[in-house]
């Protein structure tokens, strides 16, 4: 069984929400819309209060190339644009929208009918997934478009879609495969139309057997698509970890992966992919999970963005009695939320509510020098060292060590007998090398 070859761990999956169907969220009576949901500059507000939106309706613009549009996930009124918390715990600028009903644009194609042939041209495609707001939804919310834009002399060989869900607990993209298959594939097909190639593997992993066969069985009717299974570990979702697992080629340090010819998208941003370009529905809702082992009706909600995340923790049975944290993401690179009110944005995979014996920090001890962080590090870094690193603040020595290859996995804190908080050290390491390799790039 194919994986990746550096690091990697077994944390149980706690799937609890697999094979459950994907439910519509209620719409709530206020949405609250960030402008900051990609990876890059926060988009520009294009409405004002007391202005009318339908579903679908364009109401913040990219900022720049690597920015996405965002668009009203309800009709309604706009009661103001004001500073709101996100789920990293920041206060950014909203849209606040006062919902009056359910009104669609009616360029968008709302029919069950699927939609195999596309005969827009390759610019065509990517400028209409721009234009949708499409980013990346595994978490990472990087904007599509911009990663189906090459750099001169860069050329893709291969699309890797990334439907390998190797967080614990999440299924939104399980389930996705499940009930919308044919969908996804047309997807693919649209993007190798997108970036030029005649092959494309989806990567999903041996504990979803189900999608594997659905999915094997579906992509016979497609040219050039492959679905490989792939052996469970974690983080095999990482696109660095991907690309070795499906085509084995490592991608060199400091490099993207069109440096090897690969592009890789996940499998929700691909079914988004399929429905901007084939049904003229931009990106304004996505799939949510709602799971912990407290939870009473564990879930796949089909949430409009702007949705606060208790609603749809309503429907799930609302928050258990013993809850200790609450996680939006997955237990291993998600972040911790001090609130319900926080709202679905496009990076929302899911919502995980930790009981409270298990979210205390356990104590911890000196390094015993063990190397299991090291041996566990699919990215070969020396975790027990980037610590000390960050808590002496060697940022120089930090950026030499290759922190910024660091993918914030998790996985040596997971695997610290010792109980070092490795991940929060080097997380904040990383960041603050970030900020001085831009400062000096900026000074060139």
């Amino acid at each position: 069984m194919k994986t990746f070859k550096m690091g990697g761990i077994h944390p149980k999956a706690y799937k609890f929400s697999a094979g459950i169907k994907i439910q519509p969220a209620a719409i709530p009576q206020q949405v609250i819309i960030s402008l900051g949901q990609n990876l890059g500059g926060p988009s520009t507000p294009i409405v004002e209060k007391g202005d009318r939106v339908k579903v679908g309706q364009v109401i913040g613009q990219a900022s720049g190339f690597v920015s996405s549009n965002i668009h009203s996930s309800v009709s309604g009124i706009v009661n103001r644009i004001d500073v709101a918390l996100d789920s990293s715990g920041y206060k950014v600028p909203h849209i606040f929208i006062d919902v009056d009903g359910d009104e669609w644009l009616e360029s968008i194609d709302r029919s069950q009918e699927i939609k195999r042939e596309c005969t827009l041209t390759a610019p065509e495609i990517i400028k209409k997934i721009s234009d949708s707001g499409i980013v990346g939804l595994g978490g990472a919310t990087f904007p599509t478009h911009v990663k189906l834009s090459p750099p001169p002399g860069k050329k893709a060989e291969v699309l890797i879609v990334n439907a390998v869900e190797c967080e614990p607990y999440l299924t939104c993209d399980h389930q996705l495969m499940l009930e919308k298959g044919e969908e996804i594939l047309v997807g693919i097909s649209i993007l190798m139309k997108a970036i030029g190639v005649n092959r494309a593997v989806i990567g999903i992993e041996n504990n979803k057997k189900d999608a594997i066969e659905s999915m094997q069985h579906l992509s016979k009717t497609f040219d050039g698509i492959e679905v490989i299974p792939l052996k469970v570990q974690y983080p095999q979702g990482g696109e660095k970890q991907l690309i070795d697992a499906t085509i084995g080629r490592q991608v060199p340090s400091g490099t993207l992966p069109i440096e090897v010819g690969a592009v890789v998208q996940n499998v929700a941003t691909t079914f988004a992919i399929y429905e901007a370009v084939q049904k003229n529905k931009p990106l304004f809702e996505r799939i949510v999970t709602i799971t912990g082992k407290s939870i009473k009706n564990h879930g796949n909600y089909r949430a409009r963005l702007g949705t606060p995340l208790s609603g749809i923790v309503e429907q799930a049975g609302g928050t258990p009695e013993d809850t200790g944290k609450i996680v939006a993401g997955g237990p291993m690179m998600g972040r911790a939320i001090s609130s319900l009110e926080v709202t679905v944005s496009k990076g929302t995979s899911g919502v995980l509510f930790i009981p409270t014996l298990e979210s205390a920090r356990k104590k911890m001890s000196n390094c015993m020098r063990c190397a299991k962080c090291v041996r566990a590090c699919p990215m070969g870094l020396e975790p027990y060292l980037l610590m000390k690193q960050s808590e002496r603040s060697m940022w120089n020595e930090m950026e030499g060590d290759r922190i910024m290859d660091c993918i914030e996995c998790g996985c040596c804190a997971f695997s610290c007998p010792s109980n070092r908080p490795l991940l929060d050290h080097v997380r904040f390491g990383k960041t603050t090398v970030g900020k001085i390799i831009r400062n000096r790039q900026a000074k060139k």
